[in-house]
């Protein structure tokens, strides 16, 4: 069964809340083989026509709020890139697998390394629309190292957004996807998540240069066409994604 578009309500309150806009999304056909190692115990590759699927996921990310206080002071409008993945558990939530999360603010990844275990890193990162086409976005990242020098592995590609609409089986599967599962203090994990359904349009792939997916073991993506290639207008004004708290996979 192929995600829905409309998520199901929160089991809960929400906890944190934040702005998602200018999201791309490259996805590549793999093994579902390669794909389970990877994965938190109870939890096994999500596929579609066979494939699992792995994602490089560039967005803006603002308003960052741990509800029900107001959005965090000085963090502002920053950037995120992630290495994801798709994975199912037992009581069949279908959800995103973090393989590394980069974000530009040093404050979010340490929080969300704390509340959710998740594998962010801390990163150089900006994007910026093409001064003569405003539907052309590049991004381009490089990781930091303790020390604060960008040296790390990075990113860098560039995309044309078309006028297309997409919203068929294979783009709600790739993308509608209503929390995450993650392995936290010696257990997996889930966490809810809702938000209005992703404005999806059919995007090109200008090009790409990238260390981020062979970081993680999978450097001949990059070296091929991602299977699917979509992305949000580059004008919207973006949405509000809520999280409930994290509860334990049997």
């Amino acid at each position: 069964m192929v995600s829905s578009s409309h998520p199901r309500p929160l089991p809960g309150r929400a906890i944190i809340a934040q702005r998602w806009s200018r999201a791309v999304f490259l996805h590549w056909r793999v093994d579902a083989a390669r794909l389970a190692p990877l994965l938190p115990p109870g939890v096994r590759p999500d596929v579609f026509d066979g494939s699992g699927w792995v994602a490089l996921v560039p967005f803006v990310l603002s308003r960052l709020q741990f509800l029900p206080a107001p959005p965090v002071p000085f963090l502002g409008t920053f950037n995120e890139i992630n290495v994801r993945t798709y994975g199912v558990d037992d009581e069949g939530r279908r959800g995103v697998v973090f393989l590394t999360l980069e974000a530009e603010h040093l404050i979010p990844v340490l929080t969300a390394n704390a509340l959710f275990g998740l594998p962010y890193r801390w990163a150089s990162i900006g994007h910026r629309l093409d001064a003569e086409d405003a539907a052309t976005v590049e991004y381009r990242s490089r990781r930091r190292r303790p020390d604060g020098a960008a040296r790390g592995p990075g990113t860098r590609l560039r995309v044309r957004v078309s006028d297309e609409v997409v919203d068929d089986e294979l783009s709600r599967f790739l993308t509608a996807r209503w929390g995450f599962h993650e392995s936290h203090l010696g257990q997996t994990i889930w966490a809810a998540n809702t938000h209005e359904p992703w404005p999806l349009r059919r995007a090109e792939l200008l090009g790409i240069r990238d260390g981020l997916l062979a970081d993680r073991g999978f450097e001949d993506l990059a070296e091929r066409r991602p299977d699917s290639v979509l992305a949000m207008p580059m004008d919207h004004p973006g949405f509000v994604t809520q999280f409930a708290a994290p509860v334990r996979v049997r």
